[in-house]
């Protein structure tokens, strides 16, 4: 009777103690627990997301943007603000090129910007970046664009690169030529990409 009564007592105790051991079980390091949209809340939006995942930004919007729909999502800032994030080259096309009058920079943007960007391209809205693209649109054809890759080089390697090498030459100084040639490359897409 006592051995029936502890082998009953058994069989009802192993399940339990199994169960508690699979889920009081310590938790893996490298385990990652699987991503979700952030959520957003009145005023201060999906503030607690960004700051939760603040070490790992870059990362944390790039796992996002893989799980939600079509790769793109909004970030809802504090007091309204929204950000739309996107991995879809459709959605970018969309957005700078097909409905570009629908996405403004605005006012913010531009005053923001305007010191690195000037009044480019880059920072025009509206009439102002359709007249600048079709200019431009014309001025980059590939025969147009060589002519001007090719005007720009030989300037910066007139006036900057060949005076450098011949006073280092003629003193018989020292240069670090790779950050003599990587300023030399910065200067020029510099000055392609941005007058």
């Amino acid at each position: 009777m006592l051995a029936q009564l502890l082998l009953s007592f058994s069989l009802f105790l192993l399940p339990l103690i199994f169960f508690a051991f699979i889920f009081t079980k310590t938790p893996n390091p490298h385990f990652t627990p699987p991503i979700k949209l952030p959520k957003s809340y009145p005023i201060v939006g999906s503030f607690f997301a960004v700051f939760a995942n603040r070490s790992r930004r870059l990362q944390w919007l790039s796992d996002v943007l893989q799980i939600s729909p079509a790769a793109t999502f909004t970030l809802h800032r504090l007091f309204g603000q929204r950000q739309v994030f996107t991995a879809n080259p459709a959605v970018v096309q969309h957005i700078l090129k097909t409905k570009f009058h629908i996405y403004q920079k605005g006012d913010s943007f531009r005053s923001v910007f305007t010191d690195f960007l000037g009044d480019g391209i880059f920072n025009a809205d509206g009439e102002s970046w359709k007249f600048q693209r079709q200019v431009s649109s014309h001025e980059f054809t590939t025969k147009s664009l060589r002519k001007f890759v090719e005007t720009v080089v030989d300037a910066e390697l007139s006036e900057r690169l060949v005076p450098i090498l011949y006073t280092a030459a003629s003193t018989c100084s020292v240069l670090d030529l790779q950050d003599v040639l990587q300023r030399f490359a910065f200067d020029n897409v510099c000055k392609i990409a941005f007058g």
